[in-house]
């Protein structure tokens, strides 16, 4: 027993010791001080041995009928870990910092640092997908009354932002005219989707979840994913300043239900899109209150996955107006699309992008399936036999 006693002394010494440079102090006198522990008595159980430090006696016989503390250093020094501090979601609590701020190489400009590879990829995907971008081409117009069947194209992406009524209590946003679930619904994408296409909706954090897939299922898409943009708040750390009363914590994230219509196959279709490149995360900064800007990555995935040139941003803004994507939307101030100008971009079904030999050499693939091979003469050793290759 006195072996376990010396052993647990020890380890309560080192943590004090630990604490206290963390700390800046000089011994565990001053850390008693800046912790605010120096008058709490202590009540030593006759079985266990323990520090002053670990076990406090709440009874009121000593006048101390309640116990206040002023942040979380206090319960700290119990960690395994080397660093009593690491504990992010409490640190969340007493400062406004989120846990996410601390995630390194977040940036889509650091993020493959260490994988060469893969930072190739990334560049050439990026020069072919600019190589073969059409002119950025834009319209103003009312989506509660526009008949979208006028754009006179089918398109192989269509990433969808709506005004959605949540971002009113969440983000404060007021000066805009914002649209149920119901009038999402109405939007008739299906019609203007291509036999083999895919659908990106973002739809909050709270009851879009369920409504987004309702829309997906309706519109004619299969969900196949949800990418999740965890938002970060190191520009101005705090806690939220306008908190959701439907909401049992405070929100740091938003979603974008990924749809997917047509037969696609990972293994086999690698003439239009490229599975795997990206992964279903966003980490990036929150916008400013009551800004609806999304993070400029979503256009990077779905311009890595899919190699379709024809790409359509619903409700999109001047400052989403992109090479390679038509956007329409209330929230423009301008127009210069012609429907037979854009259809001549893609004459001779030149619909995709292409590849290259270097990125079918670099890019992930998926195993074909068991027992078939590749049976359909496209994909990953047959690339350039796609349909409609690019320029």
């Amino acid at each position: 027993m006195g072996d376990i006693i010396k052993e647990r002394r020890e380890k309560s010494r080192r943590r004090k010791q630990l604490l206290a440079q963390t700390l800046g102090v000089s011994g565990a006198e001053e850390l008693r001080q800046i912790l605010g522990t120096s008058d709490i008595p202590v009540k030593k159980s006759n079985n266990a041995p323990c520090s002053r430090s670990d076990h406090y006696d709440y009874s009121p016989k000593d006048g101390l009928d309640e116990m206040v503390y002023q942040d979380s250093s206090t319960f700290l020094k119990g960690t395994q870990s080397s660093n009593p501090h690491n504990d992010y979601c409490q640190h969340f609590v007493d400062t406004g910092q989120r846990p996410q701020n601390f995630i390194r190489d977040v940036g889509l400009a650091d993020r493959f640092e260490e994988y060469p590879k893969l930072r190739e990829l990334i560049r050439l995907k990026d020069e072919l997908i600019a190589q073969t971008a059409s002119p950025p081409m834009y319209l103003k117009c009312d989506l509660s009354s526009y008949d979208l069947k006028n754009l006179n194209c089918k398109f192989d992406v269509i990433l969808i932002e709506p005004p959605l009524e949540e971002y009113q209590r969440t983000m404060g946003v007021t000066d805009m005219q914002f649209w149920s679930w119901d009038q999402i619904m109405n939007l008739d994408i299906g019609e203007i989707a291509a036999q083999r296409s895919f659908v990106f909706l973002w739809c909050g954090s709270s009851d879009g979840l369920d409504m987004g897939r309702v829309c997906l299922r309706k519109w004619g898409f299969r969900r196949c994913e949800d990418i999740c943009w965890i938002k970060t708040n190191i520009k101005n750390p705090g806690h939220s300043k306008n908190l959701d009363p439907r909401a049992v914590f405070q929100r740091t994230k938003e979603h974008c239900l990924m749809g997917i219509k047509g037969t696609v196959r990972r293994s086999t279709d690698g003439d239009f899109i490229h599975a795997n490149v990206d992964i279903d995360l966003i980490i990036s900064e929150e916008p400013e209150y009551g800004s609806l800007e999304k993070p400029v990555e979503i256009f990077h995935i779905s311009e890595h996955f899919c190699l379709g040139r024809r790409r359509l941003h619903v409700f999109g803004r001047d400052s989403t107006i992109r090479p390679g994507w038509l956007t329409i939307g209330p929230g423009l101030t301008n127009s210069n699309f012609v429907p037979e100008i854009y259809a001549n971009y893609f004459v001779n079904d030149q619909t995709t992008t292409g590849c290259t030999e270097r990125i079918e050499a670099l890019r992930p693939k998926s195993p074909p399936p068991k027992g078939k091979g590749n049976v359909s003469g496209r994909g990953r050793g047959n690339f350039s036999r796609g349909r409609g290759r690019g320029r």
